[in-house]
């Protein structure tokens, strides 16, 4: 279990994003948790200086589908960095583990595949309540600290 408040950061030490463009891909299976993701990166992207209207948000089904989608956003090549917003939660059978491998693996692929990074924001927990703590809990939102990863990246 992460020890740290996921949404802590130096400002002072993260790159003005203002001429930035950032793609994000949001899952739709366990909305409650993704879109509590999705708003830590929004929030944290325009408060490091991102405006609005370069944001540019699509949604796909599952985790799964993360992979097809940042792809499409990639190869628009209109965005400095995409996110991948997904949750998957451990079930009772494999499920858990052919997706949360394929997922990982997808997204290793598209960063070696590209010059734009895709940064990793899927939440893998054994329960729903560690999600839930993770987008915006106790543990605070695992959004902003990849919304953070992604502005180093892109101004790498």
């Amino acid at each position: 279990m992460a020890t740290t408040n996921l949404s802590s950061y130096d400002k002072t030490t993260i790159p003005n994003a203002k001429s930035l463009r950032f793609g994000i891909v949001v899952s739709e299976w366990n909305s409650d948790v993704t879109d509590n993701l999705y708003i830590g990166v929004k929030e944290t992207l325009i408060e490091n200086g991102t405006l609005a209207h370069n944001i540019v948000r699509v949604d796909v089904p599952g985790s799964f589908e993360l992979i097809y989608g940042c792809k499409h956003l990639i190869s628009s090549q209109k965005f400095d960095a995409v996110i991948a917003i997904g949750c998957v939660i451990q079930g009772e059978t494999k499920h858990f583990d052919f997706v949360c491998e394929a997922v990982s693996l997808g997204i290793k692929d598209l960063n070696l595949q590209f010059d734009i990074p895709t940064i990793f924001c899927v939440l893998t927990d054994t329960t729903k309540q560690q999600s839930l703590d993770r987008s915006g809990g106790k543990l605070g939102n695992k959004g902003v600290e990849c919304a953070i990863a992604a502005i180093k990246m892109a101004t790498l």
